[in-house]
């Protein structure tokens, strides 16, 4: 790696970074796909795919760390490789998001997804992943500015599950197993948005050099002030 120049490795670094992006938001979606039509066959080969994901980012993550130590960069250059590690450690957990989700499949099923909408939810994630990948790789801190303001979206979807959850649980017959898997499945998408935004404020970090604490004040502040 270290004989070619500095920007052709970091251009590959940044090509395996996006290829595992893809390949997270297409298991994740193929989760949810499961889930649906309970297809116990699709469950296996997404935790088969997952074990994929868990390797390419052990390699991705020690690629970036042979690179610092052996091209020693400053500026522009370590910071993107710094924000290709932070955003290889988001996809990865987005990764595990995924196999939660086929471990609710039993209390689960079309109905349900349904009655919550849980396909529009993962839709608007997953969207929000896919732009903060793209504003990674054109070094868009607009684009990086709109998913943030776009996690308000998710957040707002999940609390309407937990509404629909509380008024279930008030009525007689309704399973609390799976109404406990509906709220677990909730939270699971709001935390694919959260990784996405947080991917998205590692792009503004890249683009702008500012970083923002991972403080709840800082961070609410700066959502904020991007929806202002």
């Amino acid at each position: 790696m270290s004989e070619r120049p500095v920007h052709e490795q970091i251009r590959e670094l940044s090509g395996e970074l996006v290829q595992l992006s893809d390949k997270v938001l297409n298991n994740f979606n193929d989760a949810l796909v499961a889930v649906r039509v309970q297809d116990a066959q699709a469950a296996r080969k997404i935790r088969t795919i997952d074990d994929e994901i868990n390797l390419a980012e052990v390699r991705l993550e020690e690629q970036c760390l042979s690179f610092l130590a052996l091209q020693q960069p400053v500026a522009r250059d370590l910071r993107t490789i710094v924000t290709i590690l932070k955003i290889n450690d988001d996809l990865e957990r987005i990764g595990d998001l995924a196999v939660h989700i086929i471990e609710r499949m039993p209390e689960l099923g079309a109905e349900v997804m349904d009655r919550y909408e849980f396909d529009n939810m993962g839709q608007v994630a997953g969207e929000m992943v896919r732009k903060s990948l793209e504003a990674f790789v054109n070094r868009d801190q607009h684009l990086a500015d709109n998913v943030c303001k776009s996690d308000e979206q998710v957040d707002t979807m999940h609390r309407l599950v937990f509404r629909k959850v509380a008024d279930a649980m008030k009525k007689d017959g309704s399973s609390t197993e799976q109404l406990l898997a509906v709220l677990s499945v909730s939270r699971y998408i709001e935390r694919m948005a959260d990784h996405a935004t947080r991917i998205a404020l590692e792009v503004i970090y890249l683009v702008t050099g500012e970083i923002v604490r991972h403080s709840e004040d800082s961070f609410e502040k700066l959502i904020q002030s991007l929806k202002d």
